[in-house]
């Protein structure tokens, strides 16, 4: 047994490799890409480190291509998701025992094979399976490391907070896994959040039953098979793709459940936030449940802003991965003054922009997730076209013949509360309201008040004393907030991530916020000269 006491080192991010014309980087990964690209992988159940393979199962393309299918998944139904729980609650007591070190030393190797063998693998099916060029997947597996390396840090730095003790008393403070399992459901956009959320609870010694997205799951599997080769014991984390509604039914209802971990809508979320208030007095203990889920996020421009940077801030901001991301900026206040001009280095811009296949490196966007949300973009924006109330001024096509391709869309709406203002579209298309430059302060609380979320937000001045008044009046309507920047591209350990309001519980994933909520503190007393009296000094008359 050792009795050292070990000390991880304040992580450095992962650097993004450039895959640039001629590089080894850039030769490798377009021969993994056409690799993944000719098989069909059959993708397992995982549950208690074995594969299962069901009768039920779906068929994974590029939404990019169809019709392309690049791998067939089994689902879990009533049984295997019992058989997931009860594997978890199996591995539990020997995950949780294993020594700090040890745990930790998984998941670090699991980082540094992330950044080395398996990059290229995780990068491929994360732009064949999610439709991410080849510099969104990048920066989405770098981020997959870093949750990694600053989840085991974080921990370390909460078992560092002990109570004070004083002399001939002794006292201490153990930080416990939970009591139970932890539900994960993760999203499809991100393949760091689909590693993270089972992950993060699991590097403190809980146990996870993991249902990835659909439309993610073969980056997913990867992932999972990655963290197998690296150590973990079986049942530790256990991959059960399933439908939302088997999950609910058979494994949130468990009485066993001590934590729900999730990244995905606003309604999923608080449905199921309903179940588990609604069945709280049949668990043993009171449920953790941790969430970042939907967003309206905004570039808010004042009269002083730079054109230029704000002109192409709105459109990465705005298109990059089609718009998917949830701090994707949907809405944008500009006024009159400069609209015009940046209108016109907008629409020059976009001559830059390419929409394709994510295995042409010049590739800027590429389709949508799947055709649920193709018609839902389609719908915005052929409403739009109908209404009085919005013109659009670059974009507005749609078509679905090859792959899931929604032309990046700019809507102009004569009113602030028109329904692409205010509404969650999650597709690549910005809606802007141009403003009078006399009304700022009354549409700042337009801003801060129209839209239920508060995600993320960007401001644009030059004028000091107007950003200060911009940050103060939005306040409350960002979890992270920029300012000179686009409304996205936050990075673990200098952005931590996250939102109020009906974005989410603000739980900053990668930093002690987010992990401390699985782990379930234990204070020890001991006296060392422990008292014999049974009278105490005041209780005498001289």
């Amino acid at each position: 047994m050792s009795n050292a006491y070990f000390t991880i080192a304040r992580p450095d991010n992962d650097a993004f490799r450039g895959y640039l014309p001629g590089s080894k980087e850039r030769a490798e990964l377009k021969e993994e890409l056409a690799r993944q690209s000719a098989e069909v992988v059959k993708i397992p159940l995982i549950i208690g480190g074995k594969e299962i393979f069901t009768e039920k199962t779906i068929k994974v393309t590029m939404p990019h291509d169809h019709a392309h299918v690049i791998a067939e998944c089994s689902m879990a139904g009533e049984k295997e998701l019992k058989m997931a729980v009860d594997a978890a609650l199996a591995a539990k007591r020997a995950w949780e025992d294993m020594p700090w070190e040890h745990r930790s030393a998984i998941f670090l190797k699991a980082a540094d094979m992330i950044t080395g063998p398996y990059r290229k693998v995780l990068n491929a099916s994360t732009m064949l399976g999610q439709s991410k060029t080849v510099f969104q997947a990048e920066i989405d597996i770098a981020e997959l490391a870093d949750f990694l390396r600053f989840g085991v840090w974080s921990a370390q730095e909460i078992f560092k907070d002990q109570p004070a003790s004083v002399p001939g008393i002794w006292d201490r403070q153990d930080y416990r896994a939970l009591d139970g399992f932890i539900c994960a459901i993760t999203p499809f956009n991100f393949t760091s959040i689909g590693g993270n959320l089972p992950m993060a609870p699991a590097i403190v010694g809980n146990v996870a039953v993991w249902k990835p997205s659909r439309t993610a799951v073969l980056s997913n599997y990867y992932f999972m098979k990655l963290l197998m080769d690296c150590g973990l014991p079986a049942g530790v984390i256990n991959f059960v793709p399933c439908s939302g509604s088997d999950m609910a039914k058979h494994v949130i209802s468990r009485r066993e459940l001590a934590g729900f971990h999730f990244t995905g809508s606003t309604e999923v979320f608080q449905s199921v936030w309903k179940q588990i208030g609604e069945n709280i007095a049949s668990y043993n203990n009171y449920p953790r449940v941790v969430g970042e889920t939907g967003g309206k996020d905004y570039i808010f421009a004042h009269k002083s802003a730079k054109v230029r940077p704000l002109a192409a801030a709105l459109i990465r901001g705005s298109f990059e991965y089609q718009g998917q991301k949830c701090s994707a900026c949907s809405r944008a206040f500009v006024p009159e003054s400069i609209w015009p001009d940046v209108l016109a280095a907008m629409k020059e811009m976009m001559k830059e922009v390419k929409q394709g296949d994510v295995q042409d490196f010049d590739t800027f966007l590429a389709a949508v997730i799947d055709k649920a949300s193709f018609d839902r973009c389609k719908g915005f924006i052929d409403r739009a076209k109908e209404s009085a109330d919005c013109d659009i001024v670059i974009g507005g096509s749609c078509d679905d013949s090859k792959g899931w391709f929604v032309e990046p869309t700019i809507i102009v709406c004569k009113k602030p509360d028109y329904e692409s203002m205010v509404t969650e579209i999650f597709g690549p298309i910005l809606s802007v309201y141009v403003y009078p430059d006399d009304k700022l302060e009354e549409t700042l609380r337009v801003c801060d008040e129209a839209s239920p979320y508060a995600l993320t937000g960007a401001i644009f001045a030059q004028d000091r004393e107007a950003i200060v008044m911009m940050e103060k009046a939005l306040l409350h309507s960002a979890g992270n907030f920029y300012i000179n920047d686009k409304c996205t591209g936050a990075i673990v350990g200098q952005q931590p991530f996250g939102g109020a309001r009906a974005s989410g519980t603000n739980d900053k994933a990668g930093t002690v916020l987010n992990m401390i909520r699985w782990m379930s503190p234990h204070c020890v007393k001991e006296t060392f000269t422990p008292s014999e009296a049974i009278v105490y000094p005041y209780m005498s008359e001289k």
